[in-house]
């Protein structure tokens, strides 16, 4: 099959929870906060406690994992004329974690948040099969932003557990864009889990970079609180209200973090190209990456226009993928963030990508 993988790798190893006392204990990476609020300890373990009389005991879970690795990114378009993809993805309904002894009911695409990304060029004709595992207790479907057609395809594949449906579709116009469940109650499938991207490459392609990676920012709306301890159902009226429990990279509360599966490695002086989907529903990401600049910014996903450049923070809708390249030129983290910093410091919007190389005392002097 061609354009997309359709396996998570797992080079990432299983978090080591070396600090577990909730969602705040990540805090201590994100550098432009600075120090944590000294009763965060206290906060986390008070939350502990009101588990006993409240949640109901963290389930058994049906995956060690939720989190995508951000590493599993498709291979470049080489090809100059166009072509037939067969692509294959599978809704499930799985329990996982959330954060340590946090566990939830998530909705996913190929068991992975979010969704597997697919990668065609302008032209390319698309046979998308998408099937319904048989122990899903929901109807689900799946609506292209890339894709005219009813729905975004989200008409025709509307099915129950245990079926499939298949569309084609060409891929008409460029960019990178977002997929997600739409069903009647779309709002609670993609917080839950169920969105992705799918970039369409121009004609002539995109330019070269080192490294890409792909992350997705999504909120969780549950009847628990930030860091309790047992299982968190979904909440409609938390939801409704917007007020999530967790807003989390890639499913996860701090999960790129070396409190989770550590950062994401690249090496001093590589071009990088990071593709952010927000599936939301509801809460807009300002994007930023601190020690850092988005060097060059395709803003909503477009990647025809002039793109920005030098964009310190930048606004990323519900049901968008923005991309961005950076440069590396010293060692370092840097830190993926949403600025509405409290999403950071208190409800799992962190993300690290480390830097390795020797140090530039030209560039940055820690100790002149």
């Amino acid at each position: 099959m061609e354009g997309t993988p359709m396996s998570q790798s797992h080079s990432i190893p299983r978090r080591t929870f070396m600090k577990a006392a909730g969602a705040g204990a990540a805090v201590l990476t994100a550098g432009c906060l600075g120090a944590p609020r000294a009763d965060a300890g206290a906060q986390a373990q008070t939350t502990t406690e009101a588990a006993d009389g409240g949640l109901d005991p963290a389930k058994s879970v049906d995956l060690d994992r939720i989190a995508a690795d951000p590493t599993d990114v498709p291979d470049p378009v080489d090809w100059t004329e166009p072509r037939h993809h067969e692509i294959e993805l599978e809704t499930t309904e799985r329990v996982a974690e959330i954060e340590p002894g946090v566990t939830f009911d998530y909705m996913t695409f190929n068991d992975r948040v979010p969704g597997p990304m697919v990668r065609v060029r302008r032209g390319d004709t698309v046979t998308l099969r998408l099937t319904s595992d048989e122990g899903n207790s929901l109807p689900h479907n799946i609506d292209f932003h890339a894709v005219y057609g009813p729905g975004g395809g989200a008409d025709d594949t509307t099915i129950a557990p245990g079926e499939s449906a298949e569309i084609q579709f060409k891929a008409t116009y460029p960019g990178v864009f977002i997929y997600h469940c739409a069903v009647p109650n779309m709002d609670h499938h993609i917080s839950a889990g169920m969105f992705g991207a799918i970039l369409v490459e121009p004609e002539d392609g995109l330019p070269e970079v080192d490294r890409e990676l792909y992350f997705g920012q999504h909120e969780l709306y549950t009847t628990g609180d930030t860091g309790e301890k047992g299982h968190h159902a979904f909440d409609m009226d938390a939801m409704a209200a917007e007020e999530p429990t967790y807003v989390c990279l890639n499913g996860e509360a701090y999960a790129f973090t070396g409190d989770g599966y550590g950062p994401v490695t690249v090496q001093k002086g590589e071009r990088v190209r990071i593709f952010h989907s927000v599936g939301g529903p509801n809460l807009m990401s300002s994007w930023h990456g601190i020690g850092n600049v988005w060097e060059t910014f395709y803003r909503d996903g477009d990647l025809v226009s002039d793109p920005d450049r030098y964009v310190e923070t930048a606004p990323v809708a519900p049901g968008t993928v923005a991309a961005a390249e950076i440069d590396t030129p010293v060692p370092g983290p840097i830190k993926l963030v949403d600025h509405a910093l409290s999403r950071v410091a208190r409800k799992g919007m962190l993300g690290v990508i480390q830097v390795e190389g020797e140090e530039e005392p030209e560039i940055f002097n820690p100790d002149p």
